[in-house]
């Protein structure tokens, strides 16, 4: 089965268009803390889609028995839910990379796009649609995870996911590692030529 209009605008939307990160601005403070290396970068983009997902569909199914004025809070009890498992998960398969992620992991509950998906969409609308946003919304984020953790850990240490790609011959002939790019300054600075890019490549999202 095929996916509708609606439904492929609401997936594939935050990818580019609507992106959390570049385009609304959410998330950024684990961008700037977790991108020092492309693992936990993959780790917590994946960690933090499944959670939204997960979260998004649980909210769009109680949405209509939850009473608005503790809203919050189950929304909360929930993504606090999803987070402790997923945090267990990591502890279990991946214990080297929950250490370097340390208390990240545990703050995903406090990321701004999974409270804003929960209150802009999962309360409004069903199921499917609610997995769909938080999984688009998810992999927007993280592929911005991704970018930045690529090009931090080739240009500050020369490997990319633990393993050495720069060749030693380049070492030889005087390069040397960046060391300003593991620092978290470096992030925000990576992530400010990513929106630089894409609203270059995107001109209906500049500002006259």
């Amino acid at each position: 089965m095929g996916l509708s209009t609606k439904n492929k605008e609401i997936l594939l939307g935050p990818l580019s268009k609507n992106n959390p990160v570049i385009i609304q601005m959410l998330g950024i403070c684990s961008a700037l803390a977790v991108t020092s290396k492309l693992e936990p970068s993959i780790v917590m983009a994946v960690s933090v889609t499944a959670v939204v997902a997960f979260a998004n569909v649980i909210i769009s199914l109680l949405r209509n028995t939850i009473p608005a004025r503790i809203r919050i809070i189950v929304q909360l009890v929930v993504v606090a839910a999803l987070v402790t498992i997923v945090s267990e998960v990591l502890k279990a398969f991946a214990f080297d990379v929950n250490k370097q992620l340390s208390v990240f992991v545990g703050l995903i509950i406090t990321n701004c796009i999974l409270m804003g998906r929960l209150e802009a969409f999962a309360l409004g609308n069903g199921p499917w649609e609610s997995f769909l946003d938080g999984l688009g919304n998810g992999l927007g984020y993280g592929i911005i995870l991704v970018i930045i953790g690529f090009f931090r850990e080739l240009l500050g240490s020369g490997t990319l996911l633990g393993f050495q790609v720069i060749p030693d011959v380049f070492y030889q002939w005087g390069y040397v590692n960046n060391g300003l790019m593991i620092l978290p300054p470096m992030a925000l600075i990576v992530v400010a030529v990513i929106i630089w890019v894409h609203r270059s490549r995107n001109k209906d999202l500049q500002e006259n």
